[in-house]
């Protein structure tokens, strides 16, 4: 089975994934002080409560009740150049993704000076691609490789932390994870599910001292089951079931002086653990689609924070991420290394509350691609991917 291996399997991916735009489909943008800051020391600074997306563990930095509730918008691209099938030119497409809405909350509540609880919504996954229109007025054209996708996750995160000590804490949480796509290739393929998964985190904070302090987490994420209409071909299937990348990151914040912080982010997610997808019919053994061979990806920033004044902080961040393909690559997924540059800033409306504005420019390669339909005819094309991210995001300290 090669037809729509690939294609399906993008889907499949989105459909069920549990982690911000980073290799992959993660997409990191979980908060506005995270994106305008490259997502550097986001596992550690708990300069509000979104860092219960990151890091468990740092609920116990927190001494009041806090509140965080933002909303990104993904302007994502997607540019399709050179297209080629059989010696047929199909052209490109300057742009076959749309922008999206992604909003997030998170609550931390300390219940005394050793344990914390909270409670988090956001999206660790999306993705959205129309590449129909290569297939327009070409026959033959690779109808199967070729087509319109729309995914959306969201995870919803329950929590608790304990302090052990003046330097060391430690976190564990729950992780229930939705997922829902659409997927069209012509005839052949027209898959809707939606699924869940459930999955955890375990993180620590080690508090050098006020001014230092570093995080440590691992996301342990599952495999999940997505059912719905999933028809391949001629087939109906029940279920696809999808092996999703564990991920591990690493952050340390340092107050260097009075106004001046420095802070850094070093994740590492395991995709070569995505190894293949399979689908299945109640009582029927599985039937793999494909093997699917991605490499493990490094994602690290550099951040730095300055206080103006009481009133205005502002903020900066660089982050190199790379992508996860590896011998087999796909129009459906037109990953490539990318490079971050973010700014942002912080106006603080009161002592109890305050409001962030975060930018991301996320510049992609471009990238040769080439894939094979199933009939062993390669289609060849150049891609590139990129992003400008927008968020804004108000907290407020009970």
């Amino acid at each position: 089975m090669t037809l729509f291996n690939k294609t399906l399997l993008a889907t499949a991916v989105a459909l069920a994934s549990t982690q911000a735009t980073a290799a992959g489909f993660q997409l990191n943008s979980q908060s506005a002080t995270g994106l305008g800051r490259a997502m550097a020391g986001d596992a550690i600074i708990a300069d509000n409560a979104s860092v219960l997306s990151r890091n468990p563990a740092a609920m116990a930095l927190f001494d009041e009740k806090s509140l965080s509730v933002g909303m990104t918008y993904a302007d994502v691209n997607v540019e399709v150049t050179e297209a080629v099938f059989l010696g047929n030119e199909l052209g490109g497409i300057e742009n076959a993704a749309e922008g999206k809405p992604i909003p997030n909350a998170y609550y931390i509540n300390p219940v005394n000076d050793k344990f914390a609880f909270g409670f988090a919504a956001f999206s660790n996954y999306g993705t959205g691609a129309d590449l129909s229109e290569l297939t327009e007025g070409v026959s033959p054209s690779p109808v199967d490789l070729l087509g319109n996708t729309e995914v959306a996750t969201i995870n919803l995160n329950a929590s608790m932390s304990y302090r052990l000590n003046d330097a060391l804490s430690l976190g564990i949480g729950i992780d229930l994870i939705h997922g829902s796509g659409k997927l069209s290739r012509g005839s052949l393929v027209d898959v809707e599910a939606d699924g869940w998964g459930v999955g955890g985190i375990v993180g620590l904070t080690y508090e050098v001292n006020e001014n230092h302090r570093f995080g440590l987490s691992y996301r342990l994420s599952p495999e999940m089951k997505a059912s719905g209409d999933i028809r391949y071909l001629i087939t109906e299937f029940d279920d696809i079931n999808i092996p999703l990348a564990d991920i591990a990151q690493f952050a340390g914040f340092h107050q260097i002086t009075e106004k001046f912080a420095l802070h850094y982010t070093a994740q590492w997610s395991q995709w070569s653990s995505f190894d293949k997808i399979t689908l299945q019919n109640d009582g029927a053994p599985e039937v793999d689609l494909k093997e699917y061979h991605w490499k493990d990806s490094w994602f690290v920033s550099l951040g730095g924070t300055y206080v103006v004044n009481d009133k205005w902080t502002v903020r900066a961040g660089i982050a190199t991420d790379h992508g996860v393909v590896d011998l087999q690559s796909s129009l459906s997924i037109p990953d490539s290394d990318r490079t971050w540059y973010s700014a942002g800033f912080t106006y603080n409306i009161n002592p109890k509350s305050s409001i962030d504005f975060g930018y991301t420019l996320v510049v992609g390669e471009k990238v040769h691609v080439e894939e094979d339909n199933a009939l062993g005819m390669p289609i060849t094309a150049y891609t590139e991917s990129g992003a400008n991210y927008f968020s804004l995001q108000y907290n407020y300290r009970f």
